[in-house]
């Protein structure tokens, strides 16, 4: 049904994507569009502290020190893979370079600062482990070859089973250098849909053979925020786009149908989120209404250099808003199996900004790497896990710096996290979770004096990393890997749904043909479906999306590496 005017609900790389390619492909006037949204951050998040902690959601939790940067989460680019994001990229200008588009600076930063990751996992003992040999046997083989090779039709046979369902009797796997790699680099865990994992296989299948050193991944030469969000944001905003920050939708009104299954939105509930005023909003015949239904970084709340990030136990925004709908109808998905389980979703992050570079020189001679967005992730030799296994305890990344446009010459920026939050620290005696800033950076320390190949230890300059800190900032994310919640296919409602009139869906909650979660190129896809849709435009026109789990040459170096 073509529309002429569309109300957002929801203000990250999605819907933004969508308002895009409403204005250049459906020649739509900027001003028939409006954004409701809590913040314009999203999950390609990255800004100064002193503005996050002044946000709607993290009011309830006042932070004393405020310096310094923080970004919740950061998520990797691949070229290859993200063609939709790209594509959205090279449509506007960068915030920050003059001349080029998103897109150019991009690629032009990625071409003069290539990843080649040389310690991608770390041991005690060992030091930096030849991540190459990935450790697997024949039974890992076989049920890893038994995804990648099973067609799409036969995706359902996966529905509500885990990771560690697929692989029950064969636990040898999740003691394996690929485990440790897959699943610190991508977010996956045990108990994540094995659904999804058999999706990564056959998008990422190509980076399997080159995963030890990550040199598929690209980057943006900030922060996501301004070098993904912010030539977005502007772009709109030129274009005439309404935005409306510190609004929450909180309720629908949909149109009665004889048979209740018509879904046409006819009004919405908006909350301001200061003052807690409820306005009515009409929707017209004439209008869209395109909803991202749940978001990675809801619920979301930061600490401090001396205070842990608090718990935020309500249900997400998004999701509260996406279950009142589900319940109205029978086929827009099941948000429990993605937010009313946070031992499967939440993880912690922390952001370290220092004054000077002590602690970035200290890990460059470490890892033997210069700071520039390689991940690394340091074993335990310990059982850790449920199945009584070691496990990576924390990960880090090193930026190529600086991080952000704002930061001074001599400040630096690094970003980790413990995909465990409940696990408890070697060298701080507490859950991740209870840690504040400071005892965050005394484990980061004391696993890389774990791997220190010397002759002086890290240890030794211990204080001085400390008075070298400006703080360091938690974030509790409860629902970071909710998208990758074991599930069914129909728990997650369809892009346009079957009888939806006008309401579109958005996001990494959106059941989409091949795509996997977690990533801005499902994120972007999503958009450009809910915009070709509304406009009228032939889905034949949107973005090819490659399958390299049907390239021959790929699907040879994967079985190859496999042996390796």
């Amino acid at each position: 049904m073509i529309k002429h005017k569309a109300i957002m609900i929801g203000a990250g790389l999605a819907n933004m994507a969508s308002a895009v390619y409403l204005i250049q492909e459906g020649h739509w006037e900027g001003s028939a569009i409006t954004f409701y949204g809590v913040d314009d951050h999203g999950s390609n998040d990255g800004s100064l502290a002193s503005e996050q902690a002044d946000d709607y959601w993290n009011k309830n939790h006042p932070l004393d020190n405020t310096k310094g940067y923080i970004a919740r989460g950061g998520r990797m680019l691949n070229y290859r893979t993200y063609v939709d994001l790209m594509d959205l990229l090279s449509r506007v200008k960068s915030a920050t370079e003059p001349n080029m588009t998103a897109a150019e600076d991009t690629r032009d930063f990625d071409a003069q600062h290539r990843t080649f990751d040389k310690a991608r996992l770390l041991r005690r003992g060992e030091g930096i482990v030849d991540a190459g040999k990935l450790g697997l046997d024949n039974k890992d083989r076989m049920l890893l070859s038994r995804l990648v090779m099973m067609p799409d039709k036969d995706e359902e046979k996966l529905d509500n089973i885990s990771i560690a369902d697929y692989f029950k009797d064969d636990p040898h796997i999740f003691t394996t250098n690929f485990w440790y790699m897959w699943e610190t680099t991508f977010a996956f865990r045990t108990q994540s849909s094995v659904q999804e994992l058999r999706r990564y296989m056959h998008m990422m299948l190509y980076e399997f053979t080159q995963i030890e050193h990550l040199v598929g991944v690209n980057r943006t030469r900030y922060n996501q925020f301004e070098s993904i969000m912010l030539p977005l944001i502007n772009y709109l905003k030129e274009a005439g786009v309404h935005f409306e920050f510190g609004k929450i939708v909180s309720d629908w009104e949909f149109k009665t149908s004889p048979m209740q299954d018509e879904i046409t939105v006819t009004g919405l509930e908006v909350t301001d989120a200061k003052t807690g005023q409820i306005d009515h909003v009409t929707v017209d015949d004439d209008t869209a209404v395109i909803f991202t239904n749940g978001s990675i970084t809801d619920s979301a709340t930061i600490g401090d250099y001396d205070s842990p990030a608090p718990q935020d136990m309500a249900y997400g925004l998004s999701a509260s808003l996406w279950k009142k709908a589900a319940d109205k109808f029978y086929n827009l998905g099941t948000p429990d199996k993605f937010f009313d389980d946070r031992d499967a979703s939440e993880w912690i992050s922390f952001t370290l900004t220092t004054k000077d570079h002590l602690l970035l020189n200290e890990i460059t001679r470490i890892t033997t790497q210069v700071p520039g967005n390689a991940l690394n992730s340091f074993l335990s030799t310990a059982p850790i896990t449920d199945l009584g296994n070691p496990d990576v305890n924390m990960s880090i990344v090193v930026h190529h710096q600086p991080h952000f446009t704002t930061q001074k010459p001599n400040e630096g920026v690094i970003w980790g996290y413990f995909l465990y939050p409940r696990r408890t620290g070697e060298f701080v005696n507490k859950p991740y979770i209870e840690m504040n800033g400071k005892e965050m950076l005394q484990e980061l320390i004391g696993q890389l004096s774990l791997v220190d190949p010397g002759p002086v230890n890290i240890r030794e300059k211990e204080q001085a990393i400390m008075d070298s800190v400006i703080n360091c900032i938690p974030a509790y994310m409860p629902y970071a890997s909710a998208l990758f919640n074991n599930r069914a296919k129909t728990d997650r409602p369809l892009v346009i749904p079957e009888h939806s009139t006008n309401l579109a869906f958005t996001g990494e909650f959106v059941e989409q043909p091949y795509q996997m979660v977690f990533t801005e190129q499902s994120a972007v896809r999503s958009g450009e479906i809910a915009a070709y849709h509304f406009a009228g435009i032939p889905m034949s026109r949107l973005v090819k999306t490659p399958r390299y789990d049907k390239d021959i040459p790929t699907l040879l170096r994967a079985t190859k590496k496999m042996f390796e």
